[in-house]
């Protein structure tokens, strides 16, 4: 049977084709579109990739956005059984304006070893490199985390880059920041790609900071730790919730005190990360199209070997057995 690991460079066809559902309609203003096509185009290509597989989580269905069905059965059902965590855009609204950082990501691993945390509300997130590995808390304050990561890092504040999403709930985090002297990268859409950044050496990123959705939260902290990076996650409580939400979550199973790290979140050692850019970033490229066809920028990583892979991929449109069905005569 092949294993995951000689899957894992294809798992990336899963993210280059939905970034290419979702790039052929990119600033045109209409989020469903593109979250239905990149779903579309990505069912169509696991349909024929050799797992028994299962989509465990997919953004989308709290927005009532087009996504994969809760526990929907993908794969040829001939090779190992795994389960996806699946976005299939992170940043829709950045797509769908023409703006930056939008990517499609995925997760993957044998059945069993994700924690999904609910999609009701967001999670206060901490990502960064392996120099912080058990030397910061989520309970620390801002000030406390930025200083810690930066000697770990032996980088002064004033070289030092935070990136966090652009946000209103995140004013008083900003002011602190800005306070510090740090350099702010704010971004529109897609904390993946932030947190994945934040990970790797030499991106010019030290540090993710803020408040995000839960799913994207376990794709993330699957990339992180392959990246041998630290991620930290908890429950954002703000004085704006719903009153019942965390009743929800404790009903749900989540630990509304508990810091949940990477290792919680993606458990074991055999993950893969795969994600496609669908719109220029911090971590990818985005699609061009060409006549007949697009480039695509992609990356993957998996565990237990580390090993990162960036490809360009050219597709030609015209007789491939995934995008002939969708393009128009």
């Amino acid at each position: 049977m092949v294993t995951l690991r000689a899957l894992a460079p294809s798992l990336t066809r899963i993210t280059v084709a939905a970034a290419v559902g979702a790039a052929l309609h990119i600033g045109q203003g209409n989020c469903n579109l593109i979250d239905d096509q990149a779903v579309e185009f990505s069912r169509a290509v696991l349909h024929q990739t050799d797992v028994e597989g299962e989509v465990i989580c997919c953004e989308g269905p709290k927005d009532n956005a087009p996504s994969f069905s809760y526990r929907e059965k993908v794969g040829t059902g001939k090779g190992p059984k795994v389960e996806f965590v699946i976005d299939p855009v992170d940043g829709t609204t950045a797509a769908s304006k023409g703006r930056k950082d939008a990517i499609s990501a995925l997760a993957c691993a044998p059945a069993g070893c994700f924690q999904v945390l609910p999609d009701d509300g967001y999670y206060f997130k901490i990502a960064t490199s392996n120099h912080s590995l058990g030397k910061i808390s989520a309970d620390m304050t801002i000030e406390q985390i930025v200083r810690t990561v930066a000697k770990n890092k032996n980088v002064p504040l004033s070289n030092f880059t935070v990136i966090m999403l652009d946000r209103e709930r995140h004013t008083q985090m900003l002011t602190t920041l800005r306070k510090l002297g740090v350099r702010i990268i704010l971004i529109p859409d897609g904390d993946i790609a932030a947190a994945v950044v934040s990970c790797i050496p030499n991106s010019g990123v030290d540090l993710l900071l803020g408040a995000g959705a839960g799913p994207e939260a376990t794709i993330a902290a699957t990339a992180v730790k392959c990246l041998g990076g630290t991620m930290l996650v908890k429950v954002w409580k703000d004085p704006k919730d719903d009153p019942n939400r965390l009743n929800r979550l404790k009903q749900s199973g989540v630990d509304v005190e508990k810091t949940y790290n990477q290792d919680e979140l993606a458990k074991g050692n055999e993950l893969v990360f795969a994600a496609s850019g669908v719109t220029k970033g911090e971590l990818l490229d985005g699609v061009r199209l060409i006549p007949n066809g697009a480039v695509v920028h992609s990356i993957c990583m998996r565990l237990p070997s580390g090993t990162v892979e960036r490809s360009e991929t050219m597709l030609r449109f015209k007789g491939h057995p995934v995008y002939k069905q969708f393009m128009q005569p």
